[in-house]
């Protein structure tokens, strides 16, 4: 297994590269800027130069990646065309280059609420409609792909155990962002996780279970 990681530098992104060092998978990371990346990235990750929104580059960057994790996301701002650009044409280039190198495994890091119209979030320029749309077109694109819809993202880790169930089952609670990493590469490994729209929150009450049994309950 070779990974390829978009949105490495992002605080998800560069958790799932942690992640993945952690489990000796050979990483490439895609990155905008080389010398930016070196200070945030893992040092074992390959960093490769290239751009959601010119699939041009996509290709030569995939290289010989058998998985694609995407953590990509639009940034706050001023400009009504981010979610759209970011979140569904980026994420909708990456499926397409992903179709044509033959991809084992697509893991994108979506949120929850996507079915949600009536959100706050979607005051923000859509963002949760444009997350929906590139969900529904990695459904249709003929890959086998794992969709994590996390709940409110936390930068600190906790002891928290994980709740993950089926699509449009949770719409409250938050969830660290290591904890997101994990399930996006447990994603790759267990078989249960294949085709599947998981939500994950992490609560202390929960029961801790293993990760087999997270993704079959789903």
């Amino acid at each position: 297994m070779k990974a390829f990681v978009a949105g490495a530098t992002g605080e998800t992104g560069r958790r799932i590269v942690q992640e993945l060092v952690a489990r000796n998978i050979p990483v490439r990371a895609l990155v905008r800027d080389i010398e930016k990346a070196k200070g945030i990235v893992s040092p074992e990750a390959e960093l490769v130069v290239g751009d959601v929104l010119q699939p041009e580059t996509l290709t030569a960057a995939l290289g010989d990646s058998t998985v694609v994790l995407v953590a990509t996301g639009a940034k706050p701002s001023f400009d009504p065309t981010g979610p759209y650009k970011v979140d569904f044409e980026g994420t909708k280039n990456l499926v397409d280059a992903a179709k044509a190198k033959g991809i084992e495994h697509f893991v994108l890091v979506s949120s929850l609420c996507t079915s949600l119209l009536f959100h706050p979030l979607n005051l923000f320029w859509l963002i949760l409609v444009w997350k929906k749309q590139a969900e529904e077109y990695i459904q249709k694109s003929g890959l086998t792909y794992t969709i994590v819809r996390p709940g409110g993202l936390k930068n600190e880790d906790n002891t928290d155990s994980i709740v993950m169930q089926g699509a449009d089952t949770l719409f409250d609670g938050s969830i660290p962002r290591q904890k997101v990493a994990q399930v996006s590469v447990e994603a790759l490994l267990e078989p249960a996780a294949r085709n599947k729209v998981v939500e994950i929150v992490a609560k202390p009450e929960a029961a801790s279970k293993s990760f087999a049994e997270l993704f079959l309950q789903c």
